[in-house]
């Protein structure tokens, strides 16, 4: 995008909803295009070769993309920059930095960090499981210390590059105040995952975090069909994450680039919608009597998670509207088992200690009717045991039915 283009789109605020739509795509009136377009080359033409040269010797100096045309697709695409562009916007970041994956945003993370000495992470448990596995397993030469957010201050070293945390968090929806983390942090970054929350509920960088990470995968993507992450930061980190990014070459595929932007567009939209129906599925199983716990974050949102009191793998196979599947954020509400899924790789203590117990179940509402969700939901959980095994699980049943949060009344838009 240009400059004089930049400078008119960014003149004057306008509200995230106008952003979700038309950040990333202020210039096409330009170049007589309405759709962006899909630019699927790896490679760029240069008679210049000298100049070309000078060009790949300043990016490697300082990470800043090349003016002019690009250079090689693992360097740069137009697609993805567009995509970059508006997420940059609407997490009110300078830069933004999209990769393969979320996995592959936060790997090009810690080993920004740790190429510059400094390898030591302070994390604050659960985050999602893949993410703790990282940390944990020290895969990338990484130390973790794992804590609880009044832990924070105490656990930093001279050699801690970062602190991460995940509000709300995956699977449990426990929430951090991310003013407070950030304080606590002093001069030592702090990473929030924002993939369940989303610009549209949260901006942590308005509250003091540095970095923002997303499964782009999920809400942004929002339809199941596409995976990417991205990171948005200030652009001096931004310029060393697309170094990391050339040297392992975890980019975004071009395609993958342009859904995102679409996906962006009606991003506002479909998260309003969704946490309508999810505060009310959430009002409805906390007083339902089959369920033990429900979790619902104060911030709002379409994720739900609820323990309950009989065998929770019998929910899953009562299904028949709701899709039993990983990962989530889709238009579509899917529901998992956590303990068995997205968390089985953390260890089972550290599970149980993050509130992961064996019980939970975690739902990603959708845009389906709220009434259809909860006849399928309700009928799942009122399914027969399908082992005697199960029929004895069932049968313990734990003390009281809480709520972690208050659960609001649905808005009239629909999250």
């Amino acid at each position: 995008m240009d400059t004089d283009t930049q400078d008119r789109a960014q003149a004057a605020p306008r509200a995230l909803a106008t952003e979700a739509v038309h950040a990333g795509r202020d210039d096409l009136a330009g170049f007589g295009l309405h759709a962006p377009p899909i630019d699927l080359s790896t490679t760029y033409p240069s008679y210049d070769s000298a100049a070309e040269a000078a060009r790949i010797d300043a990016f490697a100096a300082t990470g800043r993309l090349p003016d002019g045309p690009p250079v090689y697709a693992r360097l740069d695409n137009p697609t993805v920059g567009r995509f970059e562009t508006a997420l940059a916007r609407l997490e009110g970041a300078a830069g933004a930095v999209a990769f393969a994956s979320g996995m592959a945003a936060l790997t090009a993370v810690l080993l920004a960090r740790a190429s510059a000495g400094l390898r030591h992470v302070v994390a604050v448990r659960p985050l999602y499981g893949c993410s703790d596995h990282l940390l944990d397993a020290g895969l990338l030469g990484t130390e973790v210390t794992w804590v609880d957010p009044a832990g924070i201050a105490d656990a930093l070293r001279p050699d801690t590059g970062l602190v991460v945390v995940e509000t709300p968090a995956n699977p449990t929806l426990a929430e951090v105040d991310i003013r407070a983390v950030a304080h606590a942090c002093g001069s030592v970054p702090l990473l929030v995952d924002n993939t369940f929350a989303t610009p549209v509920l949260q901006r942590p960088l308005e509250q003091g975090a540095r970095i923002v990470l997303h499964s782009a995968t999920k809400y942004l993507g929002g339809h199941g069909d596409v995976m990417g992450g991205v990171v948005a930061c200030d652009d001096a980190f931004a310029r060393q994450l697309r170094q990391v990014r050339f040297a392992t070459g975890g980019v975004l595929h071009p395609l993958a680039g342009y859904l995102l932007l679409r996906g962006l567009s009606t991003l506002p939209v479909r998260m309003r919608a969704a946490a309508g129906s999810a505060a009310e599925l959430a009002r409805r199983l906390a007083a339902d009597p089959r369920v033990a716990r429900v979790h619902y974050p104060k911030v709002g949102g379409a994720m739900v998670s609820f323990e309950v009191d009989g065998d929770p793998h019998r929910v899953i196979a009562g299904v028949r509207l709701i899709t039993p599947a990983v990962s989530l954020g889709s238009v579509d509400t899917l529901i998992q088992h956590p303990a068995s899924i997205s968390h089985r790789i953390v260890a089972e203590g550290d599970r149980r200690s993050a509130g992961v117990s064996d019980r939970l179940l975690r739902l990603s509402v959708g845009l389906e009717d709220v009434e259809d969700l909860w006849s399928d939901l309700s009928r799942a959980l009122s399914a027969p045991p399908a082992t005697p095994a199960r029929t004895a699980s069932a049968r313990t049943k734990p003390a009281a039915r809480t709520t972690d949060a208050p659960v609001p009344e649905p808005s009239a838009a629909g999250r």
